[in-house]
């Protein structure tokens, strides 16, 4: 594949184009986002400047975002920035180290936009490993990981179990794939951050988490740099307080999806980062998400399909239990496959969607009552044996149903003729 990969309107892709390294502007641009930082400022600058001074073959700035310090921070930032011209100072009259990136990189003429801790808790020997793949196009966010394979991490169990715990439940909650949410060392492509930063509401720590959340659903390319990282004694950081910001930030995130706020289809489109096409004859890319997204449902289905099932055995005979229940999750199965499954939104096709959904149901229900009625045929069962082989049966049907929405009634060249009639 092409390093400058085209999108649909034949332009090359945002973060694929590889980054020059001449130039009047600066290529790359590290924040440093401080609040009462006055001790710990001046080395971390003189180190991070000295670095980059050996280290970077292009064009650099060093950014002191200061959110409202209250001490001398200002002041020993503006004295650095005084005595080296790569250093910029930033300030701002409220707190919050979302709010000081959102400020610096929204502005920044900088290709490459990074961040990192005052402290420097991680290692700078991970900084060109970071920047590297973003200035050739390969990737579009780096992060640095201290939970990725040959990170190397020194801290109190306290905060590893904390920091692994946090990351679990993004994974569980968000689906998120990548392994180190809140390590204090990222960068992003300028063209890419244009794009995401709009989207991105939260002003403290939880910043971060939401834009590298918002990355991965427009469908961007996360790359992880293992880290060597020692935790700092001193840091100020309110753990409760950050704990309970991230929760209300993961509800919010997770409302946004659910409502539509959150742009995907959209961001996908303007990034170039749509589903890859077919590549290869009668193989459709979107078989193992569909059939990973099918089961998700298939399973809910068969849930409420038992449950609605022994509540009406109850009051009616099995059949009559069977057929209700059965019908009831039907409907509710083909609407929430044609959305979720396969991908088919607006009105277009609804009516025969269900329609034919319900020929498929009654295959179901051939099978299914079938089954029931050879079982009472042969034998006496138990309502344990007869729930038992329905389930069975059911799952059958499931397969069967799987096959023929995807080949008959969500069939792609058919959607396809009635979204553009």
């Amino acid at each position: 594949m092409n390093a400058t990969a085209p999108s649909r309107s034949g332009a090359p892709r945002p973060g694929t184009t590889p980054v020059g390294l001449g130039g009047p502007h600066p290529v790359l641009d590290v924040v440093i986002p401080v609040y009462n930082e006055e001790a710990d400022l001046e080395p971390c600058i003189r180190r991070l400047r000295a670095h980059l001074a050996e280290r970077a073959g292009y064009p650099y700035r060093i950014t002191v975002a200061d959110n409202a310090s209250t001490d001398k921070t200002l002041a020993v930032a503006g004295e650095l920035a005084r005595e080296f011209p790569e250093v910029e100072v930033r300030h701002l009259d409220e707190k919050g180290r979302g709010r000081a990136l959102q400020a610096v990189w929204s502005v920044s003429d900088a290709a490459v936009l990074a961040y990192m801790d005052v402290d420097l808790s991680t290692d700078l020997a991970a900084l060109d490993p970071l920047v590297a793949p973003l200035l050739s196009g390969h990737s579009d966010v780096a992060i640095g990981s201290r939970l990725a394979r040959g990170a190397r991490v020194v801290r109190g169990p306290k905060r590893e179990f904390i920091s692994r715990c946090y990351n679990l439940l993004l994974r569980g909650t968000l689906a998120a794939r990548f392994s180190d949410a809140q390590c204090g060392f990222k960068a992003i492509r300028a063209d890419v951050a244009r794009a995401l930063l709009p989207h991105v509401r939260d002003t403290g720590w939880f910043f971060d988490t939401e834009l590298l959340v918002l990355a991965q659903r427009a469908g961007l390319r996360i790359h992880e740099v293992p880290v060597d990282w020692v935790d700092d004694p001193d840091s100020s950081v309110d753990l409760v307080a950050t704990a309970t910001a991230d929760l209300k930030g993961i509800a919010r995130v997770t409302r946004a999806t659910f409502t539509g706020e959150i742009p995907v289809h959209r961001l996908r489109a303007q990034l170039g980062r749509e589903p890859i096409g077919v590549q290869a004859p009668g193989v459709s890319p979107s078989l193992v998400k569909q059939l990973v997204r099918f089961a998700a449902v298939g399973v809910a289905s068969t849930v409420a399909y038992l449950l609605l099932f022994l509540l009406l055995r109850t009051m009616v005979g099995a059949q009559a239990a069977n057929f209700t229940a059965l019908l009831v999750t039907a409907i509710a199965n083909t609407a929430v496959n044609r959305r979720v499954t396969f991908g088919v939104r607006g009105r277009a096709g609804a009516g025969r969607h269900q329609f034919e959904g319900l020929i498929v149901f009654g295959l179901g229900l051939a099978l299914t009552s079938g089954s029931l009625a050879l079982l009472n045929h042969t034998t006496h069962p138990g309502l344990a044996l007869e729930t038992t082989v329905l389930v069975l049966a059911n799952l059958a049907a499931t397969v069967l149903r799987f096959l023929l929405l995807r080949g008959w009634v969500f069939n792609p060249r058919r959607t396809a003729v009635e979204e553009s009639s």
